[in-house]
């Protein structure tokens, strides 16, 4: 190793002699002083035995921040299970270590000083309720080592220059999955190079769909049916599967990574939810591409509050006739079936009077949206995630057959919605990643064709530090979404762990856009350079699936409901 990488693993006054050792101490101090941090979030938000809404809105925002500590302390605790494994498997090397010394680094020095929620929010420890004597209980000797030996400049010019060396690779550092994982990634990169890349720009700049060709091209890789089971025509393969692929994707561009989301959500909600008559029926043409699903849960004004939805299906005879407003359908247009959420029983409030359909329509065109009897929509007009177009949608008596009732019980569609949200934020996750590679790759080729002052742009530390921090938070975003794949491979409740991954994730991309597009300077700007799609397509990726806030609200609840 260099010098560099030798100071990570240094001797630190603890007696540990290798970094392994120095990050799961660490992390285990970070997970000592989050245990304080829900302790004290309990003293205030729990009454009675139970979590207070009233309390949890007064103090969101330690709330909030409380999220934002758990999903760092996560975070660390995956970047030093891949470390040991790595190490474990002869493939921890001096990229990784350099990764995962810088990761450590920041990461510790945010939890002591201030952890951003925003660009204009903070978290302070002495907002969580933390004292002096916690912190200093956290500041271990391997903390305090790692915040002041990991992320040096002299790390981060290593690693850059390691960068540098291994251009054009997948990925920079050692992803840590298996050989098979990493061939379907390769797969899907050259699909997405010769078939996506080209074209991306040109597509978003005229808000053109993506063509029926190249959604034919992933229907014949399988990409939608990922994770459907063999039994219904789908691949059978795990939520890790669906990462490396909605990753690469969405490195082409986020719209095409995106297409999987809808056949994803559609297929669990028929796997989780469905008749066995319905799985016959619908996940064998979700798998093939045969037909393309769309959400359509979300209406004016409610947002994330879906117990407010007031969409009417009304049962008549044979068929549900449904009245209301949708908005922010994405890709309905071109869809051949909805998922359809509304309110089947009038009288049960919130959530329970709601029901799912799998509603068929005909595909629609740009000059008649939708060719069927009492639904009619208007496009909404978007800075970016383009490729796909969002719709408002009126639904007038839109009739759905009675059978298409999902599960053919009604009251039961937000509890079967639930079910899908762990691995629609896991798949978020894996877009927000693809997105914050491509910033990644597209700053580091500008900096390095850049020359300003005699020299390539890359050869000044501020540029470089922002390309070498990218390349740590895409890692420390990698490894916390496939832990959370993982879990909702097993079968485990994941929620919380699918909550962090889209929360930090969706965070990173906006970063490395940001970074990208200021390495890029006024070029930056021009529309003729992909960097200004790819920040307009960032900044999509905390709000929907669960806007940051919403998602921070979450994983606060479920940490103190946890720790009851």
């Amino acid at each position: 190793m260099t010098l560099a990488a030798d100071t990570i693993a240094a001797t630190d006054d603890t007696g540990r002699s290798e970094p392994l050792d120095r990050f799961a101490a660490a992390a285990e101090a970070a997970d000592a002083l989050l245990a304080a941090a829900i302790g004290h979030a309990r003293s205030k938000l729990v009454e009675g035995g139970r979590v207070s809404a009233e309390a949890l809105e007064r103090e969101q925002h330690a709330a909030h921040g409380l999220a934002w500590l758990a999903t760092y302390v996560e975070a660390l605790k995956q970047m030093s299970a891949y470390a040991t494994r790595m190490a474990d498997e002869g493939r921890l090397g001096e990229v990784e270590t350099l990764i995962a010394g810088i990761a450590f680094s920041d990461y510790l020095a945010q939890i002591a000083g201030g952890i951003p929620m925003s660009q204009g929010e903070f978290i302070r420890p002495h907002e969580l309720g933390l004292t002096q004597s916690d912190l200093e209980a956290f500041r271990t000797g391997a903390v305090e080592s790692l915040i002041e030996r990991g992320n040096t400049a002299e790390a981060r010019a290593r690693l850059v220059a390691l960068m540098e060396r291994q251009d054009g690779a997948a990925t920079y550092g050692d992803t840590g999955l298996d050989e098979t994982y990493e061939a379907m990634r390769d797969e899907m990169r050259r699909f997405a190079d010769q078939e996506v890349v080209p074209h991306a720009q040109d597509w978003h700049l005229d808000n053109a769909y993506i063509p029926m060709e190249v959604i034919e091209k992933m229907s014949e890789l399988g990409v939608f049916g990922l994770t459907i089971p063999e039994a219904f025509g789908g691949l059978g393969l795990g939520k890790e599967s669906m990462c490396v692929v909605s990753e690469e994707l969405s490195r082409g561009y986020i719209g095409v990574g995106s297409l999987g989301t809808r056949s994803e959500i559609a297929a669990e909600l028929i796997l989780s939810g469905g008749t066995e008559a319905q799985k016959q029926d619908w996940l064998p043409k979700i798998a093939s591409g045969e037909v393309l699903p769309t959400a359509v849960f979300t209406e004016p004004n409610t947002g994330s509050d879906l117990a407010a939805l007031k969409t009417r299906a009304v049962l008549d005879g044979d068929v549900y006739r449904v009245t209301g407003q949708k908005t922010w359908i994405t890709h309905p247009v071109r869809a051949d079936l909805m998922t359809l959420l509304a309110r089947t029983n009038p009288d049960e409030p919130g959530y329970r009077g709601l029901s799912m359909f799998l509603a068929e329509k005909p595909r629609g065109s740009d000059a008649e949206p939708f060719p069927a009897e009492g639904m009619t929509g208007g496009e909404i007009e978007v800075l970016g995630y383009r490729g796909m177009k969002e719709y408002d949608i009126s639904f007038d008596g839109f009739a759905v057959p009675r059978e298409s009732l999902l599960g053919g019980v009604e009251g039961q569609g937000f509890k079967q919605l639930m079910q899908t949200f762990e691995a629609a934020r896991i798949q978020t996750a894996a877009r927000a990643i693809g997105v914050a590679q491509s910033a990644l790759e597209l700053a580091l080729r500008y900096a390095q064709e850049r020359i300003q002052f005699g020299k390539p742009i890359l050869a000044f530390p501020r540029v470089a530090d922002k390309i070498a921090l990218m390349a740590v938070e895409i890692m420390i975003a990698r490894q916390l979404t496939y832990y959370a794949a993982r879990e909702k491979d097993q079968e485990r409740r994941s929620d919380l762990e699918a909550g962090m991954a889209k929360l930090l994730a969706a965070r990173i991309a906006w970063s490395a856009a940001d970074n990208a597009v200021q390495i890029h300077g006024g070029n930056g700007f021009a529309l003729e350079y992909p960097v200004s799609r790819v920040l307009c397509d960032a900044r999509i990726l905390s709000i929907f699936e669960g806007a940051a806030e919403i998602q921070a609200q979450v994983i606060a609840r479920r940490l103190i409901e946890t720790a009851a």
